[in-house]
């Protein structure tokens, strides 16, 4: 049975005994969304702290100044985080995954994003023709893996994300998710794998179609930022290539986890 909010039992009906999120000992993580000086902001994203003065002082960071000091939000700095992350290069992308890391890694890389993919999350074939229906299929995917406790909730967030700006990239690859982490949408963090045969029209800043989705549902902002830097690299032009023409989930799982290696192989250099 599955949980549909706002519905009331008949009168007369049992309602189903189910455990609450806290009941099966999870506990809200407080976002710390407070202001950070330069030299924090500089230690979360990665940055040489002279670099980031200077792109504050040009305008180019989400910051402003107050009695003569820059300060930045941390929600404000998250959100620009994933936007600009598609634009970044290979250095900056292994800066941001090793800045937002916590040394968990300790005995061998971890394949941090692959991880988080299972074969009852892959579609190659997701029947969808629109902005709307990539969306609501893409979060039905999800709800097949039995990870997805809130199927309504995660959609809207998911929807509200791309009003405020495509998740669409040049590459014909689109990485839909919700502005801020869900905890309590899904059981553990997750990414779903979606193939659109023929792409349709989402947003892309070069005005091509999409037809490679990767929806990430993560629990904190940090874990986020560090997988979907570690997912843009991952994501080269051979690697699309084989995507679009496996043929099985199976098959679209192992390229990606052979394209995380490889730049695993590159972080730990």
């Amino acid at each position: 049975m599955s949980y549909n909010p706002g519905i009331e039992p008949t009168q007369g009906a049992e309602m189903e005994s189910r455990p609450s999120p806290q009941a099966l000992g999870l506990r809200k993580r407080v976002m710390p969304y407070k202001s950070m000086s330069l030299d924090e902001f500089a230690r979360h994203v990665g940055m040489d702290a002279r670099m980031v003065r200077k792109l504050a002082d040009r305008g180019r960071l989400p910051g402003q100044k107050i009695a003569g000091q820059w300060r930045f939000n941390r929600a404000r700095v998250t959100e620009w985080l994933q936007q600009e992350m598609h634009s970044l290069d290979e250095q900056r992308l292994i800066e941001v995954e090793r800045a937002m890391g916590t040394g968990e890694d300790s005995d061998g890389p971890a394949l941090i994003a692959t991880e988080l993919i299972g074969l009852e999350g892959i579609d190659l074939q997701l029947p969808a023709r629109t902005r709307n229906s990539v969306l609501r299929e893409v979060i039905k995917l999800a709800g097949r893996t039995g990870l997805l406790w809130d199927e309504k909730g995660l959609l809207r967030a998911v929807g509200k994300r791309e009003q405020m700006y495509s998740t669409a990239l040049p590459n014909g690859v689109a990485i839909p998710h919700p502005r801020q982490p869900m905890p309590y949408a899904t059981a553990e963090p997750l990414i779903c794998v979606a193939r659109v045969p023929g792409g349709i029209a989402f947003g892309s800043p070069d005005r091509k179609l999409t037809d490679l989705f990767f929806l990430i549902c993560n629990h904190d902002d940090r874990y986020h930022l560090r997988v979907l830097a570690r997912l843009v690299r991952m994501l080269d032009t051979a690697t699309l290539d084989s995507l679009r023409t496996d043929e099985s989930p199976e098959e679209a799982l192992e390229t990606l986890i052979e394209s995380e290696r490889q730049v695993v192989a590159r972080l730990h250099k």
